[in-house]
């Protein structure tokens, strides 16, 4: 039985899915922490699964899209977030106690790398929808601004609430703070005239 070429991604899709089923579960029901040998057989299942989960999850997205260095973003993000999660102790205080800032750090790091990588595709697409001017629609420098805009929205969130002071008010000025950004940097655009 021969694959034909659409059935190709449906089948890297359900496999990626498989891989971050397998995640989720060795996270849950691992018991991870318990293992203090980095090479133990249980970390490196995950390791290959997080790497095999991200490959299959943005590479195809980054052949098909045009978008180079999606999957590097993506993988290595993916895998300093599930690494956090799974081997870093959680913190105990709240961001500014210097002994758990580093872990603050990762996480925000990571969070920052995933959202921008996962939200980079949806941007492209819709902008490819959107602006009717062939030069907006594929500049892919206000894609990538954009969706480094919303990684740095999710990370700036996260740090509100490491410091205990999100509030729907916090979340809704720093949604505007963003919003007002991002239409100064689309009006330096100047479009092109045919």
């Amino acid at each position: 039985m021969t694959l034909l070429p659409r059935q190709i991604p449906l089948l890297a899709a359900a496999a990626a899915g498989l891989c971050w089923a397998g995640v989720t579960a060795l996270l849950q029901y691992g018991n991870l922490q318990a293992e203090r040998d980095l090479l133990a057989p249980q970390r490196l299942i995950l390791y290959g699964l997080v790497l095999l989960a991200g490959l299959l999850t943005f590479m195809p997205i980054e052949r098909r899209l045009g978008l180079t260095g999606l999957t590097i973003q993506g993988v290595s993000g993916s895998a300093l977030l599930i690494y956090t999660l799974a081997f870093v102790p959680a913190p105990s205080e709240w961001l500014l106690y210097l002994p758990d800032l580093p872990v603050y750090c990762l996480l925000f790091i990571s969070l920052f790398w995933v959202v921008s990588a996962l939200s980079l595709p949806f941007i492209m697409v819709l902008s490819r929808r959107i602006y009717a001017q062939r030069a907006l629609a594929g500049d892919l420098r206000r894609v990538r601004r954009q969706s480094y805009e919303l990684g740095l929205l999710a990370a700036t969130i996260m740090a509100l609430a490491g410091l205990r002071v999100l509030t729907w008010v916090s979340l809704l000025l720093l949604g505007l703070i963003i919003v007002i950004a991002e239409l100064l940097f689309l009006s330096q655009v100047r479009a092109e005239t045919g």
